[in-house]
């Protein structure tokens, strides 16, 4: 029995050492992995994207109030009085919610719960296709009302940041949902959780620059 047992504590040393030398192989010196350091460079490259769009939608918000307040008899006034705050609010809601869910969805994989990662992965990419749902609604109600994307410069500007970040959920969406087909495969345990940790790390960013988005473009227009 003693043998037995010191024999089993041997292996488990073994698969600590191969373990722990996998993963300094696979760290960098700033004690991250290399995928991880890769999506956070990648996250700081759209933080300078996002930031030149929001600065052009603020820019052209000020020339179309200048220019209606001026009366120019050239300039469709038509602009964020369209904006259905409560509808916005809900859509936004419900996409900070998808970060929650997405997290559930890490820690469940991390414990070695599959099934319960499944169904917050599924919950976080329903969440997600109801915020963009809700998007293309809204677009094409103010379509509907006359604005669209030549309308004036404030709809331009509009549509082109609030259209970008709409290109992100998807490509998230999309992400998730590869994910979601690796698991049910059986592809994705928790050796794997890095793999959903990074893509978690890019829908909170994509949530948090919404927040951002939908202050400065509904709640102070």
């Amino acid at each position: 029995m003693a043998e037995s047992l010191t024999a089993h504590q041997a292996h488990m040393v073994e698969v600590d050492a191969h373990a722990a030398s996998a993963h300094i192989e696979h760290d960098t010196n700033t004690g991250i992995s290399n995928t991880k350091l890769a999506m956070w460079i990648f996250l700081g490259s759209e933080c300078l994207l996002f930031g030149a769009l929001i600065s052009s939608y603020l820019i052209s918000t000020a020339r179309f109030n200048g220019e209606v307040e001026a009366g120019n008899p050239n300039v469709n006034p038509v602009g964020p009085e369209l904006f259905d705050i409560p509808f916005t609010s809900a859509s936004s809601f419900i996409l900070l919610m998808s970060s929650l869910t997405v997290v559930l969805s890490l820690n469940s994989v991390k414990r070695g719960d599959y099934r319960s990662s499944r169904i917050w992965l599924g919950a976080t990419i329903v969440l997600g296709s109801t915020f963009l749902a809700g998007q293309i609604y809204e677009f094409t109600a103010f379509y509907k009302e006359g604005l669209g994307y030549t309308t004036n410069v404030f709809s331009s500007a509009f549509y082109t940041l609030t259209g970008f970040h709409g290109a992100h959920v998807t490509g998230g969406i999309i992400m998730l949902a590869s994910l979601l087909l690796l698991s049910f495969r059986g592809k994705l345990k928790r050796d794997r959780a890095e793999t959903l940790e990074v893509v978690a790390l890019y829908w909170h960013f994509v949530d948090i620059v919404w927040v951002l988005i939908f202050t400065i473009v509904y709640l102070l227009a």
